[in-house]
């Protein structure tokens, strides 16, 4: 195991995924274990939320941070819920909810556009220095009502492209090969270590 990498998050059941996806390359620790609090995410863009957070915990920490900021985007919503894609699961992370949301939202549309995208962007800051950004995506269509209960978030309603099942349905090892998060954590690593 490498040297130490904060992993700018509170929630410790994240630190298997990434140390994994990293190739055991860091020890991981959250800037929940460390103490540090949550930053505001005041930036418009998931690579923009990505990079405030890694920031945040680098500097607070004296260690290099990663953080990642993912969602939905739907197209016939503009690209909402986008970088709220949390916030429309409410304080509860009621996900369920999050998804009535959007499948209420694209009913008042005159659109019959199904198609949308997760976006996983990855921020990587060393302390008062550099970073690293990068960002996955794996574009798909939605389906009403949700398959599957695989997988967290918007995963039961969304198809991805060359696909029947939703990431709801999907064995995890085949999500994970796909998905926007094992995308950008691959642009990561290639930037890091290649």
């Amino acid at each position: 195991m490498g040297a130490k990498l904060v992993a700018a998050t509170h929630n410790p059941g994240k630190v298997p995924e990434i140390a994994a996806l990293l190739d055991g390359r860091f020890e991981i620790v959250t800037a929940g274990q460390l103490g540090l609090p949550e930053p505001d995410e005041t930036e418009s863009t998931f690579v923009g939320n990505a990079l405030l957070k890694a920031r945040h915990a680098a500097d607070l920490s004296g260690l290099p941070a990663l953080a990642d900021d993912s969602g939905l985007s739907v197209t016939a919503l503009d690209g909402a819920p986008g970088i709220f894609s949390a916030r429309w699961a409410g304080p509860g992370k009621d996900f369920a909810l999050a998804m009535k949301k959007v499948e209420e939202r694209l009913e008042e549309t005159a659109s019959d556009d199904r198609t949308a995208w997760f976006t996983s962007a990855l921020a990587v800051a060393w302390p008062n220095g550099p970073a690293v950004v990068v960002e996955g995506r794996v574009d798909g269509t939605l389906v009403f009502p949700g398959r599957g209960t695989r997988g967290f978030g918007y995963d039961p309603i969304f198809v991805p492209e060359g696909h029947a099942l939703t990431f709801g349905e999907m064995e995890p090892a085949a999500k994970d090969a796909m998905s926007h998060r094992a995308r950008a954590f691959a642009k990561l690593k290639a930037a890091l270590f290649d």
